[in-house]
């Protein structure tokens, strides 16, 4: 294909995308843009939890006092994925599940909610220290896959949020 046909099949692409309303979410009036400093994340009460929020609040900002407060509920399972013939497992996946609501602080009505789940993986080692290192990184790993999936969810359906 040559250069000038790509241009022309990438500029027919936009056009249809142009055409079914789509609109970037981090654009002036987009979803992402109606989030930003105006989303109170709750206070963590957990490691997992503060990953979280030091991801969400890196994207939208730090507001206090805003008038929506995000509140996530995050569970986190191991699970074996890979076992020696000694009985020793040598991978885990770590499986994370959100389940979050937003709140108006001044109705208290429930804006949205829903769930995101996600998985990563890490190795065990010979040392319990490594090991730990490895599952606290997949931890980390974990919990910016899910900040992004719900900031993702948040700028699809919370577009016009009341000032």
């Amino acid at each position: 294909m040559s250069s000038s046909d790509r241009r022309l099949f990438l500029l027919s692409g936009l056009a249809v995308l142009a055409g079914c309303g789509f609109s970037p979410a981090y654009a002036p009036g987009g979803g992402g843009a109606a989030l930003m400093g105006r989303i109170e994340v709750a206070a963590p009460d957990t490691r997992a939890g503060f990953l979280l929020t030091q991801e969400l609040e890196g994207r939208l900002g730090r507001p206090a006092g805003a008038r929506y407060l995000l509140r996530p509920s995050i569970t986190l399972r191991r699970q074996a994925v890979s076992i020696d013939r000694s009985n020793i497992t040598l991978r885990f996946n770590l499986l994370g599940r959100v389940d979050y609501t937003v709140h108006d602080r001044e109705t208290d009505a429930i804006i949205a909610r829903g769930t995101v789940e996600n998985f990563t993986g890490y190795s065990t080692f010979d040392t319990p220290v490594a090991t730990q290192a490895a599952e606290r990184d997949a931890e980390a790993r974990l919990m910016t896959m899910l900040a992004d999936q719900l900031l993702t969810r948040l700028a699809a359906t919370v577009r016009d949020l009341p000032e």
